[in-house]
């Protein structure tokens, strides 16, 4: 039998056959590689800020975007995938679209946008994601409505992380994650159908791991080079008990013993630098770090899988992805890393607190003069909009398809102020 079936690459609005020989999933693909949704993550925030440091000659172009993290995940999701026997190309897919719905200015700017957007059902980018491939990213127009990208049934089910509606995840999740707003909810039954309540296929679990892997690995790389992050932050016993401390609240449910375990593993490793002074050697070893981690947790993952499951192509819902509990306890703790000393120190900073306002006011801006204010495909939404709560929603989907610059831009248009700048 095979893995996938007509229901799997079934297409919501029915489209003429092609004279191409690629497959459905590898036209999925390349939809999404060519939408202006992807183009626009090189100008989104992934954990700091892309923009031009003033205080260093060369600027900052090292870390990483919206996008290079997209890629980064592909590229990850796809090894292991493959390695599980998952179609390469859907999990491709739903890598590169996994943070098409998130704003400018990273998950600063999606707090900012669920306060605003609180009346019209919230706002969360995994949500925003689902509306953006099967609605607001123009391909297929038909009926009176745009269809979004219409990709297939099993690539939009491997791009949804959060397989419910708001309130309705698994006892003891976030309330604040999930993966459909109201107005999808016939796309989203449309996309599930035959798939069990809150289960998540094979390869939505792909990518999510991946998604872990990558930033948890890569947001320690960035913190390590703009300096904010040392690397004997691990054997330092004060900083170690800290990271551990946050990791156990926040991205661990298990023991804390074996998250202290975690970290002495993760230091004690012999790819885990000493030192750092940026040098090209050092530079080096930390790439070398960075590759070693990924390959780690993704060679455990791939092996407990097997283990559980077997040998065979392992697609759709006919398994789930294993994760060890020490390699999961490592993602935590590196993840715990990069958030206690790059992201925390940054919440109340008045560069960050700027972020917010400017997309609050530009909210207020947009909605009062809408729709002139809006651009031209976000003008019909809301004139066919039926309610405040529709009106509220287009004005929040306009705001979440703008890079950081161009909110800055068109903020600054309207208020004259300029932003604060950070300086790293």
């Amino acid at each position: 039998m095979e893995p996938y079936g007509p229901a799997d690459s079934a297409r919501l609005i029915g489209e003429a056959d092609k004279t191409s020989r690629r497959t459905e999933f590898e036209r999925d693909r390349a939809r999404l590689l060519h939408s202006a949704a992807l183009r626009r993550l090189g100008a989104k925030t992934q954990v700091r800020t892309p923009w031009r440091r003033t205080d260093h000659p060369t600027g900052d172009d090292f870390i990483r975007t919206r996008l290079t993290h997209s890629l980064e995940v592909a590229q990850v999701g796809r090894e292991l995938g493959k390695a599980l026997g998952c179609d390469p190309d859907v999990v491709d897919t739903a890598c590169l679209a996994h943070d098409l719905g998130h704003p400018p200015f990273g998950h600063n700017g999606e707090r900012a946008l669920a306060e605003v957007a609180e009346t019209a059902g919230g706002f969360e980018g995994n949500a925003q994601t689902l509306r953006l491939l099967t609605r607001l990213e123009a391909k297929v127009y038909a009926d009176g409505r745009s269809w979004g990208l219409n990709l297939t049934r099993a690539s939009l089910d491997a791009s949804i992380k959060y397989p419910w509606r708001r309130g309705q995840g698994p006892v003891g999740s976030d309330p604040a994650k999930f993966g459909v707003y109201g107005p999808e909810a016939e796309v989203f039954a449309w996309v599930r159908r035959g798939a069990a309540p809150l289960a998540r296929c094979v390869e939505a679990q792909v990518m999510d791991l991946a998604d872990d892997v990558a930033y948890s690995v890569h947001d320690v790389e960035d913190g390590v080079v703009g300096g904010s992050i040392t690397p004997q932050a691990l054997a330092s016993p004060p900083e170690r008990r800290a990271v551990v401390e946050l990791a156990a609240g926040r991205y661990w449910s298990g023991e804390p013993g074996e998250l202290e375990a975690a970290a002495a593993r993760l230091s004690a490793l012999e790819l885990w630098p000493s030192r750092w002074d940026g040098s090209r050697q050092d530079l080096a070893g930390l790439k070398n770090l960075t590759s070693g981690l990924v390959g780690r947790f993704v060679t455990a993952a791939r092996d407990a899988t097997r283990r559980v499951f077997g040998t065979g192509r392992l697609t759709r819902y006919a398994a789930d992805v294993v994760v060890p509990a020490p390699t999961a306890a490592e993602i935590a703790v590196l993840k715990a890393l990069a958030a206690l000393f790059v992201m925390e120190p940054r919440q109340e900073d008045p560069v960050y607190l700027d972020q917010r306002a400017v997309l609050r006011e530009l909210f207020g801006h947009l909605l009062d003069r809408a729709p002139d204010s809006l651009q031209p495909e976000f003008q019909g939404d809301f004139r066919l909009a039926a309610s405040d709560q529709d009106r509220v929603r287009v004005v929040v989907d306009q705001l979440a398809s703008l890079t950081d610059s161009s909110a800055l831009i068109e903020h600054r248009r309207f208020s004259g102020r300029p932003p604060r700048m950070p300086k790293a």
